[in-house]
């Protein structure tokens, strides 16, 4: 499908009456031809976008947005950029204020309590993988079924949530392709087409289906001793 279109409905539904949002296109190297293609897709909407590249000062921009989309790419660039500027408590108050947050693969990364449990290779490293703590848990994005059939020789995803969770305490959300979490206030659900699977710590998964609340993952994690 092409950029986003899976997702356009839930988009609009989301934004509302907003019709501007600052775009943060930093999980790319090539910041202007990412942009274009953003803006391309935001315009079909009806939607002015700015790229946060292009913008004389970003602590202003970040300030003054009326919503934030960032996008896909390598999460440890992403996030590295956006400590190099100082701008993730920025981001956070704005956030937690009420403007609309919306994340796409790295992005979404980021928007958790950390990027433990991203697919992507540190090429470069932040100086924290704590990330932007809107919600209080982890996610994978992409996430892939075990496939008893494989011939691939390596670790499944869930192996490697496991692994996570021999170490940390947050609850890791599998997304699915084409699935997604809208969170308003203290409702979060599960929505689009992909289904996801919940990992919790000494804890077998548990599958969900989109339409599904989830509102118990916004509960603080009590951490185990050790």
């Amino acid at each position: 499908m092409g950029f986003l279109a899976h997702c356009v409905a839930d988009i609009e539904g989301f934004l509302g009456a907003t019709r501007q949002l600052l775009f943060i296109p930093y999980a790319l190297d090539d910041h202007d031809r990412y942009a274009e293609i953003v803006c391309e897709r935001f315009a079909q909407l009806q939607i002015t976008v700015r790229s946060l590249h292009s913008e004389p000062n970003p602590h202003r921009a970040v300030r003054e947005a009326s919503a934030f989309f960032v996008g896909g790419g390598n999460t440890f660039v992403l996030l590295k950029r956006l400590y190099d500027l100082g701008l993730l408590e920025a981001i956070r108050e704005r956030v937690w204020s009420g403007v609309p947050y919306i994340g796409s693969s790295a992005g979404t990364n980021i928007a958790t309590a950390s990027i433990h449990t991203t697919n992507d290779m540190p090429v470069v490293m932040p100086p924290s993988l704590r990330a932007l703590e809107i919600v209080p848990f982890n996610i994978n994005p992409h996430y892939v079924d075990p496939d008893p059939d494989s011939r691939h020789a390596g670790e499944t995803r869930d192996q490697r949530i496991r692994e996570f969770h021999q170490y940390n305490d947050a609850p890791v959300v599998g997304l699915r392709e084409g699935a997604a979490l809208r969170l308003e206030g203290r409702e979060l659900r599960l929505i689009g087409t992909g289904g996801a699977r919940i990992f919790r710590r000494g804890e077998p998964p548990v599958e969900v289906s989109p339409g599904e609340r989830l509102d118990a993952l916004l509960l603080p994690v009590m951490a185990h001793a050790s």
